[in-house]
Formats: structure tokens, sequence, C-alpha cells
């Protein structure tokens, strides 16, 4: 038996190694926040949220980049958004905000972790090519975190109700922008330097609060059916290349 399993390994090349040691970076941004967390460090915890957030993006492009996408790295991304995007932003958002509502205030934030997880898992085994349907757990857990970072002032019952909310536009069928087919050649330049510009103005107009606002923004427009990659792409380039993501 023993050799029968010898037998099905395998050495993994680096192609397929070198993703995964990008995720981990990912996950590493999670578990130190929930460590700063628990210290009393939100505003760092808060930035370590964002940095996930590179980390999440560099490893399907070093996936595509050397064609080292595995299932092993599909599953291995995902319970480190589950960390970084779900847990690590619940907990966060409680301590600063929820935590006077007592299991109350738990259950709520609470919540929104779980519709993250059910939201990657539901991805997983349902995606189909096009916008996300629901909003995507990074999104998610930025907007949350993105609260703590502007020091915004917020009543438990309202932080509840936010945490709560933004759970159940996870798990809807919301349809939110990818912008995963947004490549070079096929955007409007024009339109593109319009939101950098927009970008740069609001980060030196709302300085800490800027990331809220640009959250919010995306967030509202999957509301409004308003689809970013189309308004930004080329007509007909958008249809040229279709590929999915979390």
């Amino acid at each position: 038996m023993t050799s029968k399993i010898r037998k099905q390994r395998r050495h993994l090349s680096f192609r397929e190694i070198a993703p995964n040691m990008v995720t981990s970076g990912n996950l590493l941004c999670g578990t130190m926040s929930l460590i700063l967390v628990l210290h009393g460090r939100v505003i760092p915890a808060a930035w370590l949220v964002f940095m996930a957030v590179f980390f999440d993006f560099l490893d399907g492009k070093v996936a595509r980049r050397l064609g080292g996408g595995t299932h092993f790295g599909l599953e291995f991304d995902s319970l480190a958004d589950v960390v970084s995007f779900g847990v690590a932003p619940t907990v966060l958002f409680y301590s600063v905000y929820a935590e006077p509502l007592g299991v109350a205030g738990a259950l709520a934030v609470s919540f929104f972790s779980l519709c993250g997880a059910l939201r990657l898992a539901r991805f997983n085994v349902t995606h189909v090519p096009g916008p996300f349907q629901g909003l995507p757990i990074p999104a998610g857990g930025l907007f949350l975190a993105s609260f703590v970072l502007a020091g915004a002032h917020l009543s438990p019952w309202l932080a509840a109700l936010l945490a709560f909310a933004t759970g159940t536009l996870m798990v809807s069928s919301v349809p939110y922008s990818s912008m995963k087919k947004l490549r070079k050649g096929r955007a409007r330049r024009n339109r593109l330097l319009l939101v950098g510009c927009a970008a740069l103005g609001a980060a030196f107009l709302l300085e800490s609060a800027a990331p809220l606002a640009g959250i919010s923004l995306y967030i509202v427009s999957g509301i409004l059916r308003f689809d970013w990659e189309r308004w930004l792409s080329i007509p007909g380039a958008e249809e040229e290349h279709v590929e999915g993501t979390i």
C-alpha cells in the first residue's frame, strides 16, 4: 500500500509552487491582522487587509504567467481569502464598532464572514463567465476595513446593520464588474485617465477616507447595474476574452 502511494506522488514544479507561495502572503496578512487586533492595533490591522489584496491579485497573475494554476491553488486561495477578507475584517469591525452590543453584535458581524465563505464556495462550483454574481469577498472585506482606516464614527447598531447588509450582498445575485477582461490595448485611455485623476483627487482631498469612498462607489455601482469594465473597454473588446476570478 505504501509503495502505491509513493508511486502516485510527484515533485511539484516551480511554476506550480510559485503561485501558492504568493497566496501564502495573503494568508499571512490576514493572520497578522487578527493578531494586531488582539493587541489593539486596529489601524495597522486594517492596512494588512488592504495588503492582502495585493497578494490576492498577484497570485492569479503569477499562475497565468507561469501556466502553473492548479486545483490545489484554487482551494488554497479560497481558504486564504476566508481568513484575510472574511474573518480578519469581521474581528476588526467587531472590536472597533459592534462590541458594545455583545452577542447581538458578534452574531451580526459573524454573518458577514459566513456569507463570505458561502460566496467563495459558490464561485468555486458554479462560476460562469461575465460579471461577478454577488459582491466579491475582497471588496466586502475592504469595505469594512476602510471604515476603520477612515476613522468613521458608527453607532454599534449601524455597524451591525452594515456588516449584515454587506454579507447579504455577497450571497446575492447582484452583478459586479470583474475587470479581468480589461487588458492593455482594450481600454479607453481617456476614461482610464479620468478614473486615475479622480482617484488621485480623492486621495488628496479625502486622505484616509479615500478607500472608503472608492469601495462604496463600487458597491453602489453594482446595485445600480453599472458595469465599470464595459464602460472602460473599447466597444467589442470585452467580448474577445472571457476569464473569471473570485
